[in-house]
């Protein structure tokens, strides 16, 4: 079973990192792709432009946002398949850009995974 781990893209690499993996669809601004130690980067795991516009990283819209963040994954598959893909690897780290990890996308993505 694959553990999800999630962290800034701006925190040091750990070896406890296992598979690194960005799922922004921006790239972080002052990160060159050394500092990144990108395993994977995949533009397509993150939310669409207009959900992520409409949340606005406000606390408050966290749970609908993760709640429509879920919906747009499950219609496309991408998580899914995602998963597959990670599914021989005993750790995988989710890598953003969010100053606030713990209500981004990437949290909600992890608890997705995490229940695949």
């Amino acid at each position: 079973m694959t553990i999800y781990l999630l962290k800034r893209i701006y925190e040091d690499v750990a070896d406890s990192d296992g598979y690194r993996v960005l799922v922004d669809r921006l790239w972080p601004r002052g990160i060159s792709k050394e500092r990144a130690a990108l395993d994977e980067w995949r533009r397509e795991l993150a939310p669409s432009a207009e959900l992520r516009t409409w949340y606005g990283h406000k606390p408050e819209l966290f749970d609908e946002f993760a709640k429509r963040y879920r919906d747009e994954l499950n219609a496309s598959g991408e998580a899914s398949k995602f998963a597959a893909e990670m599914a021989s690897k005993p750790t995988v780290t989710l890598l953003v850009g969010a100053k606030e990890v713990g209500i981004s996308q990437g949290a909600a993505l992890r608890d997705l995974l995490s229940e695949l």
